[in-house]
């Protein structure tokens, strides 16, 4: 069901596509820079690293191997960006999927990629059964906010989020 696509930029492909367990070390990496980026000054450092520290090749392949949905961009034959999605957390909910993580390599942020890297998850769901769906957000991550108000989000819940000492709010974006 899931619906892979390509077009030309530049003469070098993009596609998307369900991440296999070869691509654990790429997406690992796109994550480590994509967070850097995106968390850096909004997450205390300490905790920001212990987050990314986390997240790398080992357990990216082990989120593969038992099923997990990862859509993978790939632009130049290499892994650029990606998006995890599933059911969605929270039991009470009218939003039946979510879309965990949507992370490109910071430079191919702003390129329309995210878009079609979100369309395919959001597709991806839909054919799964899971439609309408929600996206957490840090307050903080004004491009991340931006992005997901442009994509016609709605701002369906707040939360608050503990790192380290520190607390954060979070946004919840919905789509019927």
């Amino acid at each position: 069901m899931f619906e892979a696509y390509s077009s030309m930029v530049t003469q070098a492909a993009i596609s998307i596509r369900l991440a296999r367990s070869a691509d654990a070390s790429d997406v690992a990496a796109v994550h480590d820079a994509a967070w850097r980026e995106a968390y850096w000054g909004i997450i205390p450092g300490r905790e920001l690293e212990r987050m990314v520290q986390r997240r790398g090749p080992d357990w990216w392949s082990r989120v593969i191997a038992r099923g997990g949905r990862i859509a993978v961009l790939e632009f130049d034959d290499k892994v650029r960006g990606y998006a995890s999605y599933g059911r969605n957390r929270l039991a009470v909910s009218p939003y039946r999927g979510e879309i965990f993580e949507l992370y490109l390599a910071p430079e191919f942020q702003g390129l329309g990629f995210g878009r079609r890297l979100f369309d395919a998850a959001r597709r991806d769901l839909i054919g799964h059964r899971m439609g309408g769906l929600i996206v957490w957000s840090l307050a903080d991550n004004s491009r991340a906010v931006g992005f997901y108000r442009h994509l016609g989000g709605i701002k369906v819940r707040e939360m608050e989020e503990r790192f380290g000492g520190e607390v954060r709010q979070r946004f919840a974006f919905g789509w019927s």
